[in-house]
């Protein structure tokens, strides 16, 4: 299925699915971290057509390579009565060392005006800035070799009494 994303751009997502499992594919949230291709080659493979074969491996393993994607660019839904995919019951954002915020748990991404944009229990969002994907990662922070702390404070604010003593900060609207 194609849509229209924001910009114009096309969006794909593809189903992949036999007796025991769908398998989703969304290209807008995929970062190509290749977690499915080595977790499982004989399933996930990029220069077969169609590139998933959920046939090549039962529904359990399909399933288990599915949930090791960082972006939640694949998901999958059981057929056969299997287990569902669990999330955690309240959001975790973990910052990756020199790359994106791993986002594990249900959470909607609004667009400015309030419009869901997406809804997953996985996602890669972008924290150096430089994605031609916003608001999701597209490994952009390897090109500009985005080097970072992912806890810093900055200068001020622990010793800051009130807003206005924290260093760097402008009031919002100026």
């Amino acid at each position: 299925m194609k849509k229209q994303g924001e910009g114009g751009e096309s969006v794909t997502k593809r189903t992949y699915e036999n007796d025991s499992v769908r398998v989703s594919w969304n290209s807008t949230r995929c970062i190509h971290g290749g977690k499915c291709l080595r977790a499982l080659p004989e399933v996930f493979d990029t220069s077969a057509r169609p590139w998933i074969d959920v046939n090549a491996a039962d529904a359990d393993a399909v399933a288990g390579a599915i949930q090791l994607c960082p972006s939640g660019a694949l998901s999958y839904e059981r057929l056969d009565g299997g287990p569902a995919e669990a999330f955690p019951e309240v959001p975790v954002i973990v910052p990756r060392a020199n790359g994106p915020l791993f986002v594990r748990g249900r959470v909607r991404v609004e667009t400015s005006s309030g419009e869901v944009f997406d809804e997953a229990g996985r996602m890669t969002l972008c924290r150096c800035g430089a994605s031609q994907n916003q608001p999701f990662c597209d490994n952009s922070h390897r090109t500009i070799k985005f080097k970072d702390n992912p806890r810093v404070i900055s200068s001020g604010r622990e010793a800051a009494s009130n807003p206005g003593e924290i260093t760097g900060a402008e009031p919002a609207g100026t």
